[in-house]
């Protein structure tokens, strides 16, 4: 089997001949490694840029969480519910549950982006008594310091795949620490394969499933294998892992395009 294109029974689409010649092309010219380290070092900067830009307009309001997620509305009718949105840009999760009247007893919020951190405090739902936003690098070993609470739900939603592979097993080793005990990990990110990893172009591949975008942001694409191993290695027991298939459909633009993603449920013991 050709290195880059996979054959696991697992996979959530079989490549056609076009798109196994596609993934060819992006092996011809990867990221030369001094840059992908550069990368590496200027996640940060990249992301605050991202949020220069876009503001909160980029990513839409997740009211979809609660369908996949039934956990999310069991929280607010727990005692001490308490809510860890990792990667939480500008509220886009949590702030829709507040407006559809989830009680929760404390959110925990934070991100890479110290801008998107700003623009959660000028929402107009922020409650300095009830969340804690605050700016963190999840692959820092304190980077849950500030966090005093044990978290019943956890979210990480297309979070993991804008960190380096060597790093992952690190961040659910961090969430594991700060989890109570039967506290869950609520996770949806990018799959093998999805359409977004087909259309990179050559010279934007920094090593297996790990590509970088225009705007230095990075992105990875996993297999179920790889996210149920990097939870349960952590000391999580699978609930659920496995592939969603979407279609983002712009009827105005005349776009249909197959999207793949992989979403699961991870609780402590």
């Amino acid at each position: 089997m050709e290195a880059g294109v996979r054959s696991e029974s697992h996979v959530a689409k079989e490549l056609t001949e076009d798109e196994i010649n596609r993934i060819r092309e992006q092996n011809s010219r990867l990221v030369p490694e001094h840059r992908a380290l550069q990368l590496e070092k200027e996640a940060k900067k990249h992301w605050d840029l991202f949020y220069k830009r876009n503001e909160t307009r980029f990513f839409k309001d997740r009211h979809w969480t609660t369908r996949e997620f039934e956990e999310l509305l069991d929280l607010g009718g727990v005692n001490n519910g308490t809510l860890l949105e990792v990667g939480c840009g500008v509220g886009n999760l949590f702030y829709p549950l507040l407006e559809d009247g989830l009680k929760i007893e404390k959110i925990y919020a934070c991100d890479l982006s110290p801008r998107a951190i700003d623009f959660v405090k000028n929402h107009e739902l922020f409650d300095s008594e009830k969340i804690m936003a605050f700016q963190a690098d999840v692959t820092a070993p304190d980077c849950f310091s500030i966090v005093n609470h044990p978290i019943d739900v956890a979210t990480m939603i297309f979070v993991l795949s804008a960190i380096h592979p060597d790093k992952f097993r690190g961040v659910a080793e961090r969430l594991f620490a700060v989890m109570s005990s039967g506290g869950t990990i609520l996770f949806r990110d990018y799959g093998l394969y999805d359409m977004a990893q087909l259309r990179f172009k050559p010279g934007h591949k920094i090593s297996e499933n790990f590509y970088v975008r225009q705007d230095g942001t990075r992105s990875y694409y996993f297999s179920i294998e790889e996210v149920r191993d990097i939870f349960v290695s952590a000391g999580f027991q699978e609930l659920t892992c496995s592939y969603v298939q979407r279609r983002t459909i712009n009827v105005k633009e005349k776009i249909d395009v197959p999207r793949i993603f992989v979403q699961a449920k991870f609780k402590k013991p």
